[in-house]
């Protein structure tokens, strides 16, 4: 059967999807993806994946993609980070089995993804795009797709746009942002930036950015023509946003402890979700909220969620007829609601250092305090210094590694080519050689493997051994490829 392309993709692999649940690290894993989808969401991405990593490593694939099939989980797209065209494609390969279409991440605009230049930090690199995008939708038997964020001018925006559908970009997904707005820096998404790549390409756009109900969903499409809407922080909060409503959030807790049972994942990711589900309501009990973060089993999590929720029903039932909701909330803090981001002025204003030097400071700058003083800790390394006191967090401190010759990766400290383990694989293979360091022995199993035969054979004609030897080393080199 011929892939699909552009509206018929849409249409019918994606099933006319309106509502998409985003790509979020660690947090759109099949258990909240199965809760989405029975509360309105019509597509899910996968989180984030690294292309380079779920190449080489089984277990990450294993646990990402390949557990247990679950029928319900479609349309499904796999979203991937990449900067090289053969890896990202590589990858895709042995992904594309289990989806409905892979996704280039374009729009990451963390330090992770400038240190790993992939992401938003690729958006300048039209050449190196085209070239991947090319190369997937070749060789994939499934639609490529991305997801950008744009630039300050709208006409690069739209020129970007129309670079990555030319190269093959079946749909895209266009968060209305910079690669520099985030976090407190975030601000209003750009709906007039998507209406006008909505209006310059001829493939299906998603828009991204400004959604926290059900009516921003409605608005954006009326505003921007658009074929879908993509939530992340607004879906977080609320998973049933697409269904237009505020539920209690120990309903929505509990269904979702609920799969988590039945489609298990690692207890960070639990965790993850219920702050932001019980965000409000965690402003209010503390001591619950440190509870939260220091609980070490699902039982413990399904403790707290239930004290919570006993919490919150002691104060349903001794409610004052009239009563309104506190800290300028649209409704009560035991309703899913949206979570404003504060502004960089708020922030400043909670913290109480308006007009100081501090107040001013970056995230990053306080993260970078060599001292251990915990008033200019973040919050995150705060809680590590109270596991463990004598954590210092002086980068001076921290070792440095030496980099990979090939791809700037830390390489193995005893690795024969000065290389990561990976490189050093590629490499150790193509010579035929031994790198102890890393536990690669292409070479002496090589060498076994063919005195075996020569004894096995015994005296031949110099012909028919020289054709003999080609052959195990062959076999060999390909054995030990399978045990690597």
């Amino acid at each position: 059967m011929p892939k699909l392309r552009g509206e018929a993709f849409w249409r019918e692999t994606l099933r006319s999807a309106h509502y998409v649940v985003a790509p979020m690290v660690d947090q759109s894993e099949l258990a909240w993806r199965l809760l989405s989808r029975r509360h309105g969401a019509q597509l899910c991405y996968t989180p984030m994946l690294h292309a380079q990593v779920f190449l080489r490593d089984a277990n990450y694939r294993r646990e990402n993609l390949y557990g247990e099939a679950c029928p319900e989980d479609r349309p499904l797209i796999v979203q991937f980070c990449a900067n090289d065209p053969e890896v990202f494609v590589q990858a895709a390969l042995l992904a594309q089995d289990y989806c409905d279409a892979i996704d280039l991440n374009l729009g990451c605009p963390q330090m992770i993804a400038k240190r790993g230049h992939y992401g938003a930090f690729l958006q300048e690199e039209w050449d190196l795009l085209q070239r991947m995008i090319l190369l997937a939708n070749e060789k994939l038997s499934v639609p490529i797709t991305c997801k950008i964020r744009v630039f300050p001018d709208i006409d690069k925006t739209v020129k970007y746009a129309q670079m990555l559908e030319k190269a093959g970009c079946q749909l895209l997904t266009v968060h209305g942002r910079t690669k520099e707005q985030k976090g407190p820096l975030a601000g209003v998404a750009s709906w007039e930036h998507i209406q006008a790549v909505r209006k310059a390409v001829n493939i299906p756009v998603f828009a991204n950015g400004n959604i926290q109900c059900l009516s921003d969903v409605e608005e954006c499409i009326r505003k921007t023509g658009v074929h879908g809407v993509m939530s992340a922080e607004g879906n977080l909060h609320n998973p049933a946003l697409f269904e237009g409503r505020n539920p209690l959030v120990w309903e929505m807790a509990e269904e979702y402890l609920e799969i988590v049972r039945k489609y298990p994942c690692p207890l960070s990711y639990v965790r993850a979700h219920l702050f932001k589900l019980w965000h409000h309501t965690l402003q209010v009990y503390q001591q619950l909220r440190e509870e939260l973060a220091k609980v070490k089993t699902l039982e413990g999590i399904v403790d707290v969620n239930r004290e919570l929720k006993l919490r919150c029903q002691e104060e349903i039932a001794n409610q004052k007829e009239g009563e309104k909701p506190k800290e300028g909330l649209p409704f009560f803090h035991w309703i899913c609601q949206p979570y404003i981001r504060p502004g960089p002025k708020e922030r400043c204003r909670e913290n109480g250092d308006c007009g100081t030097e501090k107040g001013v400071r970056g995230k990053r700058a306080l993260e970078e305090e060599e001292d251990g003083n915990s008033e200019l800790l973040s919050k995150n390394k705060q809680k590590k210094k109270l596991r463990n006191p004598n954590k210092s967090f002086d980068p001076s401190l921290k070792p440095k590694y030496a980099k990979c010759d090939q791809c700037g990766n830390p390489k193995g400290n005893k690795c024969v080519f000065n290389m990561c383990r990976g490189c050093c694989k590629k490499r150790a293979f193509k010579e035929t050689a031994d790198c102890p360091g890393h536990g690669l022995l292409f070479k002496t199993k090589y060498e076994k493997t063919l005195s075996w035969q020569h004894s096995q054979r015994g005296i031949q004609t110099p012909e028919i051994s020289q054709r003999g030897d080609a052959e195990v080393r062959e076999t060999a080199v390909l054995k030990e490829a399978g045990d690597s």
